[in-house]
Formats: structure tokens, C-alpha cells, sequence
């Protein structure tokens, strides 16, 4: 099975559900942990890559130099073809490498709020893409579209929630990896975002949420299924 190789811009900030599902798929984890100072891996020793969110803006270069490198990482991994996925800071990252803008959402949007899809979404997706879906946010910037990408789902609170760039590059403004555990992590190490606003749940209301953790690392699996493995296959019949 191929490796999977990830990127982690904090220690609190993890795979969440996706690392046991991608070990139980026989899948090989490696990851670099920009926090710690370790180097980018070579284009050659993974199959896809999975770039994690954290607090940072994507323009912080002075506060987190490394952030400079991995936008030449991120700009020879979508070169190559390789699948990329971005979560929330990852997202972001990826959109800002594309040409696209990223600045200061209207509303910071924490907690549990439903995403509603857009109409052009690729058949290859829609499978796995519900019409609308209650997901968990945790951001306060956003981007604006890549030119040649489609943009996949919107918010009231924010119009830009996910992009798909020449079928290899997915940018999801939302988690839907995220765990109870994941979540009581930000709350513990970014807890001084959570004030009175109106796209702002209280720690109690992102922490009481039933069953939503399983359904969005369920559906989170499905997506991951599709945009990596299906099209992985594919590639290693011809060669990746």
C-alpha cells in the first residue's frame, strides 16, 4: 500500500480520526513536523500528502520562517501531480500557493455549522459530496478561488468553504477528521478565540455534539477513499 505523508504546523493539531482509519487501510504514515524544525521528505517516497490546519496565517513568515519553505514544497508537490489534501490552515496554504487571496473571513466561525454543496462539483466527487452537511469549523481567515478551481461548498458565514484544483488538489476550510479529543485540544490551546459572536459556539456546544464526530470522520473516510485511493490505483497501474 502507499505512504501517506503529512504536514503538522502544531503539536496539538493532528490526523484525528483519519491516522487509525489510514493504518487500518494498510496505508504507511510519515509526517513532517514543521513545529520541530524537520526537513520536507522527498517527491518520491509518497503517494499523496495531507497538510494540517493551525493558528497561524499563512503570511506569518516572520513568526514561522518555515512557512516560506513549505509553499516551495507544496508549489513542486502540486507540479508533480500528486493528491493533496488541505484542512482549514492547509487549505488556505494551498489556495495562497495557487495565486489565490487569503485574508480575514467577515466572521470568525467556530463550532458546528452547516456547509451547503455548490452545483458544479466533478462527477467523480459527487458520490461522496452531501448536498448539505453539519460540519466543525475552526477558522478565522479565508480565501478567495484559484483561478481554474471549482469551488465545492459554501456557508452563510463564509462563501469559500472547499476547492478542487485540477482534480489533484482538494482544500477543505473545514475538519472533518476532527475527534472529541481534537476538539478539547483547541479549546485547551486556543481558548482565548472563543468570545461573543455570532459564528461562535460556546465549549460546551462544540463538546455535546451526539453523533456528529462519527458521521464527519465517516464521511471524511468516504472522501479520503475516493480523492486518494480510487485515483492512486489508477496512477500506480501507470506509475506514480
Amino acid at each position: 500500500m502507499a505512504t501517506i505523508h503529512w504536514l503538522q504546523h502544531v503539536p496539538f493539531e493532528g490526523l484525528g480520526s483519519l491516522e487509525e482509519w489510514l493504518l487500518e487501510q494498510g496505508y504507511d504514515l510519515c509526517c513532517t513536523r514543521l513545529w520541530a524544525g524537520e526537513l520536507f521528505p522527498d517527491l518520491d517516497c509518497f503517494a499523496g500528502l495531507v497538510v494540517m490546519g493551525g493558528p497561524m496565517g499563512v503570511f506569518d513568515h516572520e513568526a514561522y520562517p518555515w512557512l516560506v519553505r513549505e509553499k516551495v514544497f507544496l508549489r513542486s508537490v502540486i507540479d508533480r501531480g500528486i493528491p493533496i489534501l488541505g484542512i482549514c490552515l492547509g487549505a488556505q496554504l494551498l489556495a495562497a500557493v495557487l495565486g489565490a487571496e487569503v485574508r480575514k473571513n467577515p466572521e470568525k466561525e467556530i463550532g458546528w455549522f452547516p456547509v451547503v454543496r455548490t452545483l458544479n462539483v466533478p462527477a467523480f466527487l459527487r458520490p461522496v459530496l452531501p448536498q448539505e452537511v453539519t460540519v466543525f469549523h475552526w477558522h478565522g481567515d479565508t480565501f478567495t478561488l484559484p483561478d481554474g478551481a471549482v469551488r465545492l461548498y459554501a456557508s452563510k458565514a463564509c462563501a469559500n468553504q472547499a476547492f478542487l484544483y485540477k482534480d489533484h488538489v482538494l482544500g477543505l476550510q473545514f475538519h472533518l477528521e476532527t475527534t472529541r479529543d481534537s476538539v478539547a485540544a483547541l479549546i485547551d490551546n486556543c481558548r482565548q478565540e472563543l468570545v461573543a459572536a455570532p459564528w461562535i459556539q460556546s465549549e460546551e456546544e462544540m463538546l455535546s455534539s451526539g453523533g456528529r464526530f462519527a458521521e464527519i470522520n465517516g464521511w471524511m473516510h468516504q472522501l479520503f477513499k475516493c480523492f486518494f485511493s480510487l485515483r492512486g490505483e489508477e496512477k500506480d497501474e501507470g506509475g506514480l
